[in-house]
């Protein structure tokens, strides 16, 4: 089945990954638009050897869409996902604006795909990059022997913060080699050399917005309210690529055996399953650029029997946005 894609957002950092991706995948389109916001249009945008010139995101640019991929922020998905729904598109958004609304399924293809075919307003939406790397992990083991509790650390890289970000990171990395002090006008602070909790504050005192998407986003996506998730996310100087340390408990015991055996065969997860040693283990520098999930250092845990540790490590912009939002796409031409 051949489709027309409109790529919202087209010009920033993850609208670039996703006209990429689709290039990559060979993504059936007979059309594919590049839209953004008037500050963007006229723009151009390279795809399949050639470029893309960048149309205003408006009502009518999607007419005749079948499908339009959305990574423009929240306030633009909230005005011009209905508007594209209405027009026939289904919306796949890569913000937060529908993430908690019961009509809007949270969709992981390796996890819960089938939550995609009930849409009531045609909008699916694209977890939070953090969420998505550690259920792909954890999807598998849950449906085994169902997740108790989870506690999470991450650690993000600047890219999930934008084109910007990326830039002053580098930027202060080079005010710090020459023995300045970097200055942050996108980061609270210096992140080059340092780390950062750099988020809005949440809903809930002292929770940051990020760690309380962790916390709802896995329990929707698992279909279980009752998951305990007690997640710390931090920003760490580095361009692409999220890790995290995961501890997780279960309904039953399970070893770390059976973890490896199940994550040996889960998709989208590539096991490092060799014996401790140093740097050998899943690294941001190797996952980025790539589309699995990397999964390392699976251990028994010492204190909590039946428990397990975990280090996860994914490309952000890659399975944590635009892949992501691709394969679900694919699935539903497919």
């Amino acid at each position: 089945m051949s489709c027309v894609v409109a790529v919202v957002g087209a010009t920033g950092v993850v609208g670039r990954e996703m006209l990429r991706t689709l290039e990559l995948r060979r993504f059936p389109a007979t059309e594919v638009r590049a839209l953004a916001s008037a500050r963007s249009a006229g723009s151009r945008v390279p795809f399949r050897g050639g470029e893309l010139e960048v149309k205003l995101a408006c009502a009518e640019a999607f007419d005749g869409v079948d499908i339009a991929l959305f990574s423009a922020g929240a306030a633009a998905a909230r005005e011009l996902a209905p508007l594209a729904a209405a027009r026939g598109a289904v919306v796949i958004d890569n913000s937060s604006a529908w993430r908690g609304d019961p009509d809007c399924p949270l969709v992981v293809p390796e996890v819960n795909m089938d939550a995609a075919k009930n849409r009531p307003k045609g909008i699916i939406a694209n977890p939070n990059c953090s969420t998505i790397q550690m259920v792909v992990a954890l999807g598998p083991l849950h449906a085994a022997a169902r997740l108790k509790h989870v506690v999470v650390s991450t650690y993000q890289a600047a890219s999930g913060k934008g084109h910007a970000a990326m830039d002053e990171l580098i930027s202060q990395t080079r005010e710090l080699a020459a023995g300045g002090e970097p200055v942050g006008n996108v980061f609270p602070g210096a992140l080059a050399g340092n780390l950062l909790m750099d988020w809005k504050a949440g809903s809930l005192p002292d929770w940051s917005e990020e760690e309380l998407k962790m916390v709802n986003e896995t329990r929707k996506i698992l279909g279980d309210p009752e998951i305990g998730v007690t997640p710390t996310t931090v920003r760490v100087p580095v361009v692409t690529g999220h890790s995290e340390a995961v501890h997780a408990q279960f309904h039953r015991p399970m070893t770390a055996a059976e973890a490896r055996e199940l994550l040996r065969r889960a998709p989208g997860v590539r096991l490092f399953d060799e014996p401790y040693a140093p740097g050998k283990h899943p690294q941001p520098r190797e996952a980025a650029g790539t589309d699995d999930v990397f999964v390392g250092r699976v251990r028994d845990d010492l204190a909590v029997p039946g428990a397990l540790n975990l280090w996860i490590v994914a490309d952000n912009l890659r399975k944590g946005a635009a892949l992501n939002a691709v394969q679900i796409a694919e699935r539903l031409v497919g």
